[in-house]
């Protein structure tokens, strides 16, 4: 399987609906499992599961369930295999279990039957937790999702510092890219800021930008995905165009290995 972690150093960056967006844009190259490890549980929101459905891979755990009896799938949709509603003890008590079992997550996706060529997107909550060290464990590739503002900027070498601490050192970690969302062309500070990215950190960041697009609310407003909601959209080619470039990016760094 190819493991694709899409991590941010700080919330409110739109990782979760780039997650979701990504994975659709992917979907239609093979089968795409979307994760979610964000105590939110908010992904499942993006790909049509009800919002009363408790169950998830935290659930799972706890009961001694294999992952693959809680993956969920809408017409559409990629699967998604949501976080679950649990509450504090439980939570406390599983995050007491990850940080003695660190294979967790490795062990919990073989039990839902990926193959080789098909790609398996983690959400991680935003900054450093037990649930990102699993996935920048297991990561093939790490996306990391940065606005276009002086307050992401900060965090880049934070965030290098745990990829090279859990990744650079594994021999089938191709690598790790910056995407830059919500991009307003129009402002000055936006488009000084993406260029200071790009000389900092050359080719590790994404070609393509998400631009700032009011289709990408509406979309979830409307519990629907930004390419089904509106195909013809900025935002929506973005999408497609950053997912073409990670699917390439990642095939090319295989072939380099092979």
């Amino acid at each position: 399987m190819n493991v694709l972690a899409i991590v941010s150093a700080k919330g409110g960056v739109g990782k979760t609906t780039l997650t979701a967006n990504l994975a659709a844009a992917l979907n239609n190259d093979g089968r795409v499992v979307c994760v979610d490890l964000d105590p939110q549980n908010a992904l499942r929101l993006h790909l049509g599961v009800q919002m009363d459905e408790m169950d998830g891979l935290t659930r799972c755990t706890l009961e001694g369930r294999t992952w693959n009896t809680s993956l969920f799938q809408s017409p559409g949709s990629p699967e998604v295999l949501p976080y679950g509603t649990i509450n504090e003890t439980d939570r406390d008590t599983l995050e007491v279990f990850l940080a003695e079992n660190p294979n967790w997550l490795s062990s919990g996706l073989a039990t839902l039957g990926v193959g080789n060529k098909d790609f398996v997107l983690i959400d991680t909550p935003p900054g450093p937790s037990l649930y990102l060290q699993q996935a920048l464990r297991i990561a093939n590739f790490v996306l990391v999702v940065v606005h276009a503002d002086a307050a992401s900027y900060a965090t880049v070498p934070a965030m290098e510092g745990l990829i090279k601490s859990y990744c650079r050192e594994r021999t089938d970690f191709l690598g790790s890219a910056y995407i830059i969302n919500c991009v307003s062309s129009d402002k000055v500070l936006s488009r000084d800021v993406v260029e200071v990215l790009r000389s900092r950190l050359g080719d590790r960041v994404v070609p393509f930008v998400i631009h700032q697009d009011e289709a990408v609310r509406e979309a979830l407003a409307s519990d629907q995905l930004l390419a089904n909601y509106d195909p013809h959209c900025e935002a929506t080619y973005d999408v497609a165009s950053c997912a073409q470039w990670v699917s390439d990016h990642m095939l090319r760094r295989q072939s380099v290995k092979a």
